[in-house]
């Protein structure tokens, strides 16, 4: 088969006229009759776009309307990883190709309006002439037309555009008519209701967002022999209460110094019991990271002692007294004279 690809390939580069570049590419085109996506230049030869970007964009453009684009749909269709496809699809709507919000339907859930524009400039255009219009017009799948001859072809107001047209390349198959090869007609997009208030799109933390780190198994201070008995005979025994947490030997081995640290602190084994084993999820995939997490985030503050507990002794005040010789106010825990007629005593005297 690849011999036989080759010699066509070769009678077809015989048919074409001219001299034949002495490097680069040489395109040996033919007209498509049908699966077929006209994509632009503008995106295909997008010099601030990554060849991924590139890629991804023409695949989105050819799909139909209500297909799934999502990072997790991308990446299960493709070898590029989710941080490849996210950071090409971020690279998609900087340039204006991608449009993603979030909304939120009556039931309560949040979902991901996608919206891909084949020409953001015309769309910008668009908006400039009509500036009360906030809403991106309605994409709609054209089917392709009944083939028509160029002289006969309508020509509507979007299409007196002036459009660069390439050169048709001979090829030496059979000669194919220009009236043979199907058209589609561009499709006008219908005015959409200008909304009067639209609220603010719900932002959602990414799926591909840096995970705050971990928090760290509390340990205790001290792990005493009977200390550490208690503590894993209260973590195998979870399972008699909550049938999902089954945990394995090396699980309640590791997870004893977070049990410990909690009896450590005062806590009652039948509220760390119920700490644990409380609104569990169903089914729980992994029941040590769940007993884990608790033990982490959960862990109650270590009992006051008897001090932190006292009541706050308030500074005492000194009251005021009246001056038995003129009358005036000072403070004095004592009643008598005051500091100018003690004073004046002592000089007379």
């Amino acid at each position: 088969m690849a011999t036989q690809h080759d010699i066509a390939l070769t009678n077809a580069l015989t048919g074409i006229p001219g001299p034949l570049p002495p490097s680069g590419v040489i395109h040996v085109a033919f007209p498509h009759a049908n699966r077929f996506t006209i994509v632009g230049n503008h995106l295909a030869q997008h010099d601030g776009l990554s060849l991924t970007a590139i890629g991804i964009g023409v695949y989105i453009q050819s799909l139909p309307a209500g297909s799934q684009v999502g990072i997790k749909a991308l990446a299960a269709r493709f070898a590029e990883g989710e941080t490849t496809i996210a950071a090409a699809l971020r690279e998609l709507e900087t340039h204006g190709y991608l449009h993603r919000t979030r909304a939120r339907l009556t039931n309560g859930r949040v979902v991901t309006r996608t919206v891909f524009c084949n020409q953001p400039d015309a769309l910008l255009r668009e908006r400039a002439m009509t500036p009360t219009r906030v809403a991106v017009p309605p994409m709609r799948t054209v089917e392709p037309a009944a083939p028509v001859s160029v002289a006969q072809a309508p020509v509507s107001a979007a299409a007196q555009a002036p459009m660069p047209v390439a050169a048709p390349v001979p090829v030496a198959a059979a000669p194919m008519s220009v009236a043979a090869a199907p058209m589609m007609t561009p499709a006008v997009p219908e005015p959409a209701p200008v909304p009067e208030e639209k609220p603010p799109p719900v932002r959602v933390p990414s799926r591909i967002a840096p995970k705050p780190p971990r928090r760290p198994l509390p340990q205790p201070r001290e792990l005493t022999p009977e200390l550490h008995r208690t503590a894993s005979a209260l973590l195998a025994d979870l399972r008699r209460h909550a049938p999902e947490l089954v945990l394995s030997e090396d699980d309640v081995e590791e997870l004893t110094p977070g049990a410990a640290a909690w009896l450590e602190r005062g806590a009652h084994p039948d509220a760390i019991r119920r700490a644990l084993t409380t609104e569990l999820p169903q089914p729980p995939k992994y029941p040590a990271k769940i007993v884990r997490h608790r033990l982490a985030v959960l862990l109650p503050p270590p009992l006051p002692g008897a001090q932190e507990l006292a009541p706050a002794r308030r500074t005492p005040v000194t009251p005021f007294q009246t001056c038995e010789g003129c009358d005036r106010a000072f403070r004095s825990p004592d009643p008598g004279h005051c500091r100018d007629c003690r004073a004046r005593y002592w000089e007379a005297a």
